[in-house]
C-alpha cells in the first residue's frame, strides 16, 4: 500500500504529456500560476497594522467560521489549477491580498494542499492595510536559490505623501532543473480614478523593469517570469510603454517580454476582474524570449489561461458572469475571489533514453 501511495505521489508530480502540435513528441509539465486571494486575513487584530479594515474583521460575527471556509474556498481553487494538463496543482503560485505568513500556512496546510508539500516564501510589506504578495512552491519541483523584496517609493500627486503599498517579490531557482526568476506583483489600484492614480502604477511598472534590466545585465538569456495583480490591463501605459511587453511572439527582442494575455484582451475580450459592468484583464503573467524559444530541450512556455470554471462565477443576478467573490455587503459569500487565477503551462521535451520518473 505504501509503494503504491508512493508511485501515485510520483507520478502526480512528474506528468508526462503528448502535444499533437509537435508530432506526438513527449514532453514534461508543470503549471506556473498566480492567484489574487481576495482579503485573506486572519481574525486577530494586529494593533501594528490597519487590518482592522478587513472585510473579515469588519464582520460581527462568525469570524472563525468564516477564516476557516475562506481557506478552504482558496485551497480548492489552487488545488485544481493545471489539473486538466498537468495532472498537478502549480508547481510556482505567486499570491496577492494576503495578510501575513500565518495565513499562507493554513493554506497549504489544508487538506486539499498538504501532500503537495508547499514551501512559502513571503516579506512582511510596508503597505498600509498589511496586504502582501508572496509565493508559494511544491518542494519537489522548485528549489529556491535567492528571494528579496523590493521596494515601491510612489507619492500622492496632490499631498505629495509617500503611498504605503506593495513590495515586488523576486524569487530565483530551479525549476525541475531549470533556473528561472519569478517576480511577483500588485501594483497601486484605481482609487480615485484611473487617470489619477496612473503615474503610481508607471511608477511599480518602472520597478518591475528595473529588477528585470538588473537580471538580464548578467544574464541576457535569463528566463524571468513577472506576474501579478497589476490594476491595469494588457494595453496600459505601464505595460505596453514602460514594459514595452510585446503580443506577438515574433516581435519580442532578445531581453524584451511577452504578453499572451494582451490577445485574450484585445481579440477574444476575456477578463480576471470585473467593475462597473465592464471586464478587466488586470491579472497576467508576462516572459522573457528565453521562455518562447521553439527549443524545447529546457523548459519554454507552451500556454496560456485564465481559471474560470462554473463554480468560481456568478450564475444569475446583477453580476451574472463576474467572479465570485468572498466578501459583499458587509458580509460573507461563500464566494471565492473577485478575481480568476491566471496560468502558463511550460513544457520540456522527454528524450526516449531519458526515464520517465
Amino acid at each position: 500500500m505504501k509503494l503504491l501511495k508512493s508511485l501515485l505521489v510520483l507520478f502526480a508530480l512528474v506528468s508526462i504529456i503528448n502535444v499533437e502540435a509537435q508530432e506526438k513528441k513527449r514532453f514534461k509539465i508543470h503549471t506556473v500560476a498566480f492567484y489574487n486571494l481576495e482579503n485573506l486575513f486572519d481574525t486577530i487584530n494586529d494593533p501594528l497594522k490597519y487590518d482592522e479594515a478587513s472585510p473579515i474583521m469588519e464582520m460581527k460575527a462568525n469570524r472563525s467560521e468564516v477564516y476557516k471556509q475562506k481557506v478552504k474556498n482558496m485551497a480548492r481553487v489552487i488545488a485544481n489549477i493545471g489539473t486538466d494538463m498537468a495532472n498537478n496543482s502549480p508547481a510556482i503560485i505567486g499570491v496577492c491580498e494576503i495578510e501575513n505568513r500565518d495565513v499562507l500556512e493554513d493554506l497549504v496546510n489544508d487538506p486539499l494542499l498538504l501532500g503537495k508539500d508547499y514551501g512559502i516564501i513571503h516579506f512582511d510589506g510596508p503597505d498600509r492595510r498589511s496586504i502582501d504578495v508572496a509565493l508559494l512552491y511544491q518542494k519537489a519541483l522548485f528549489k529556491p536559490i535567492d528571494s528579496s523584496s523590493h521596494e515601491l517609493l510612489i507619492y500622492d500627486d496632490v499631498t505629495r505623501k509617500r503611498v504605503y503599498t506593495r513590495d515586488q517579490l523576486l524569487v530565483s531557482g530551479e525549476l525541475d532543473g531549470d533556473l528561472i526568476h519569478v517576480i511577483v506583483n500588485h501594483w497601486p489600484s484605481r482609487s480615485g480614478g484611473e487617470a489619477r492614480s496612473r503615474s503610481k502604477r508607471v511608477g511599480a511598472a518602472k520597478l518591475n523593469k528595473r529588477i528585470i534590466d538588473s537580471i538580464q545585465s548578467k544574464d541576457p538569456y535569463a528566463k524571468i517570469f513577472t506576474m501579478g495583480d497589476l490594476n491595469d490591463d494588457p494595453t496600459n501605459e505601464s505595460v505596453k510603454d514602460v514594459l514595452k511587453a510585446k503580443k506577438e511572439k515574433k516581435e519580442v527582442p532578445l531581453k524584451g517580454i511577452y504578453n499572451p494575455y494582451e490577445k485574450m484582451f484585445t481579440e477574444k475580450g476575456w477578463g480576471t476582474t470585473a467593475y462597473r459592468d465592464a471586464l478587466s484583464l488586470f491579472d497576467q503573467i508576462m516572459m522573457t524570449k528565453p521562455l518562447i524559444e521553439d527549443d524545447y530541450s529546457t523548459f519554454r512556455f507552451w500556454k496560456a489561461g485564465i481559471y474560470n470554471p462554473s463554480y468560481m462565477f456568478n450564475k444569475r443576478g446583477r453580476y451574472e458572469g463576474y467572479p465570485f467573490r468572498s466578501f459583499a455587503d458587509g458580509g460573507f459569500t461563500g464566494g471565492f475571489s473577485d478575481h480568476f487565477p491566471v496560468y502558463v503551462y511550460v513544457i520540456k521535451e522527454v528524450k526516449e533514453e531519458e526515464p520517465e520518473d
